[in-house]
């Protein structure tokens, strides 16, 4: 699999232990009351005319204004999937994404190959950003976007424990890797359809194509959506 940029972990080790503890053993329940959780990662959604332009958000902070005011102008919302140590350094740029309307998704805590990790962290990942997230803006998540695309039976398997879906991508803009807005674009909408997922992050190049990019969707009467709404039976 691809994999993301990963920025180097700046928060203490120390908040997701504790974090984790606290929810696990207060009973903490998770939301599935926008979609339910899936035994299956997710590469498509199952909707006829909407697709998602998914953010993972790990890094590139500084675009994500950029990106919230292109999205509105052009009238559409969508899901930014957060990591925990992310949110920690950006708490309201958070809030001002909710505020936008857009959704929410787990991104993981300290953006770790959640196939390389046992049970137990890949549960600490997942519910110490899940509470944070909620602490923050009162969100409750319910889809994960596995950092770099890397999980295993064991990832599902919490992930579904905890209310949650994994959601991957059909399309994959490598814009991480390949800053070029032409291949960019082209990678979002060539053969673009109705239950697309489309990966992107928060980069110059994507900021820049961007408004190109949701414009030929629409013009092809397809709409951009959250994630909830694309893979929603």
């Amino acid at each position: 699999m691809n994999r993301e940029k990963i920025a180097k972990p700046i928060s203490n080790l120390v908040i997701i232990v504790v974090v984790a503890f606290i929810a696990i053993f207060s009973g903490v329940g998770f939301s599935t009351t926008t979609v339910s959780a899936k035994s299956g990662a997710i590469y498509n959604g199952t909707s006829e005319n909407k697709v998602s332009l998914m953010v993972n958000v790990y890094w590139g902070g500084e675009f994500i204004d950029e990106m919230l005011d292109i999205f509105a102008q052009n009238g559409v919302k969508t899901t930014f999937f957060v990591g925990g140590t992310w949110v920690e350094k950006n708490e309201e740029t958070l809030k001002k994404i909710v505020e936008y309307g857009h959704e929410i998704g787990n991104h993981g805590f300290f953006h770790k190959d959640h196939d390389k990790i046992n049970f137990e962290r890949n549960r600490e990942e997942i519910q110490a950003t899940h509470e944070l997230v909620k602490a923050v803006c009162g969100v409750e998540m319910n889809l994960f976007a596995p950092p770099s695309g890397a999980y295993n039976e064991t990832t599902l398997q919490v992930a579904q424990n905890l209310g949650y879906a994994t959601i991957m991508w059909s399309k994959d803009t490598i814009d991480w890797r390949d800053q070029d807005e032409n291949l960019i674009f082209k990678r979002a909408t060539k053969n673009i359809s109705g239950g697309d997922l489309v990966l992107m992050h928060p980069t110059r190049a994507t900021v820049n194509t961007l408004d190109k990019i949701i414009k030929q969707i629409l013009n092809q009467n397809l709409t951009v959506a959250p994630v909830s709404e694309v893979i929603k039976n």
